[in-house]
């Protein structure tokens, strides 16, 4: 789905696999109920949907990462982390602002001379956090997990292309699927001294008291994908169990909010 400003409005595109029915295009004509005119109906040639869509997304620089498509392999900077993030059914191809404050906090926890052991990202999607972290510390062991089993799938193709270890052992990263901390690998790893969770602000909310639990005394803590008006909630949700802001990075309206837990 797509808008368009035109001149004196706005036009709404939406795309189906099918003919659209009566039901689709009355969803789209809800959607625009000042519109004067009927929606109209156009067939599209065959086309690579995906590689036309990647065509268009420029490569992401956060601290030392450079995040990339297939179409920008040749762009590499020297010295730079690269990961080849391919555009499709998972978030976190760095695009976002919540993905890009993430590995921004991370670069700028390494650059501090922080150090980990164990790492868990919650939520990972890509697999892109997961991956990053563990190129910072490549001696730690790190799990990523998703509530979505497709997601797992992604980040474990990603992991094949970009040369990430999939496994439990040191400089490895283990994928599972899990809602939140619901899942016996992430609670016998545990504890952790870095978790990264890039979700949203009502599930970081909620499990507050899991993801608190499981970082260890001194741990550091990242979240993501709230909003500016939504960190202060965020915020004293963790500070009542012990943690306490030591930094944030704003993109636009999107903080990435670093947390540290009392000894």
């Amino acid at each position: 789905m797509t808008g368009e400003e035109t001149g004196g409005g706005w036009r709404l595109d939406g795309y189906f696999e099918a003919k659209p029915g009566k039901a689709d295009l009355a969803a789209i004509a809800a959607l625009a109920p000042s519109a004067l005119e009927k929606p109209t109906i156009e067939r599209l040639g065959d086309a690579d949907w995906l590689t036309l869509s990647q065509a268009g997304l420029e490569p992401i620089r956060a601290g030392r990462f450079f995040v990339h498509t297939p179409a920008h392999r040749d762009e590499v900077p020297a010295h730079s982390i690269a990961f080849e993030i391919d555009a499709g059914r998972a978030f976190g191809t760095g695009q976002h602002e919540t993905t890009t404050g993430c590995l921004i906090a991370l670069d700028r926890l390494k650059a501090r001379g922080a150090v980990f052991g164990q790492i868990a990202d919650i939520g990972t999607g890509t697999g892109l956090l997961a991956f990053a972290a563990l190129r910072l510390w490549p001696s730690a062991r790190a799990i990523a997990s998703d509530v979505d089993p497709v997601a797992i799938e992604v980040a474990a193709e990603n992991a094949a292309i970009n040369g990430v270890p999939v496994g439990r052992g040191p400089g490895q990263c283990e994928l599972a699927v899990a809602a939140g901390l619901d899942h016996r690998r992430l609670i016998v790893r545990a504890p952790y001294d870095l978790i990264i969770a890039n979700i949203l602000a009502g599930p970081l909310i909620e499990l507050a008291p899991d993801i608190s639990g499981a970082l260890a005394p001194g741990g550091r803590l990242i979240l993501a994908g709230l909003l500016d008006r939504q960190a202060e909630r965020v915020t004293a949700a963790y500070a009542r169990r012990g943690l306490r802001p030591v930094a944030r990075i704003d993109r636009g309206e999107w903080p990435s909010l670093v947390l540290r837990k009392r000894r």
